[in-house]
């Protein structure tokens, strides 16, 4: 996943630095897609009855599991099917985030903010800290995008080229 670009505090009539900030948009918000594969995959480690997971993974989606396992083969349905919701919500704010959709990085981190919540009442030390570092790399993203608007608005009032 790409870094946000360093050193883009200022409106430039360089076209790379657009080209530089929205490929760190791109990595920031990939973290959102990333969450919900490995949750899928989480799913289906339980699901088959594997003792390993992820710690990139949702901790409502190992609940979910947990349930599942007790409810037989119809369990496993339904744990698809509510799993495969919540990895939807985060692929939907993937989608949005690397458009620029602001809200969609606020939503997202608000919502990974509570798993991380569920995931330190069940004292899994390690998944809070990684949900803290996605948090962190999802929160650059945010940052980058006023670094685009600064960027969009000075090719708007013709400082950089129009051939970008």
């Amino acid at each position: 996943m790409a870094s946000p670009a360093v050193g883009m505090s200022k409106p430039s009539t360089d076209p790379a630095q657009k080209l530089q900030a929205e490929q760190a948009l791109k990595g920031s918000s990939s973290w959102f897609i990333v969450i919900a594969g490995l949750s899928l995959v989480n799913s289906v480690l339980s699901m088959a009855g594997a003792s390993i997971h992820f710690i990139f993974g949702l901790g409502l989606t190992q609940i979910v599991d947990a349930l599942a396992h007790g409810s037989g083969g119809a369990g496993i349905l339904v744990d698809l099917i509510i799993n495969g919701m919540i990895a939807g919500v985060f692929v939907l704010f993937w989608n949005f985030a690397r458009k620029g959709a602001k809200w969609a990085f606020f939503a997202g981190m608000a919502l990974y903010v509570v798993d991380a919540l569920i995931l330190l009442a069940f004292k899994d030390i390690l998944s809070v800290a990684f949900h803290g570092w996605a948090l962190y790399r999802m929160y650059s993203g945010v940052k980058v995008l006023a670094t685009l608007e600064r960027v969009n608005r000075a090719a708007a009032n013709g400082t950089i080229s129009s051939s970008i």
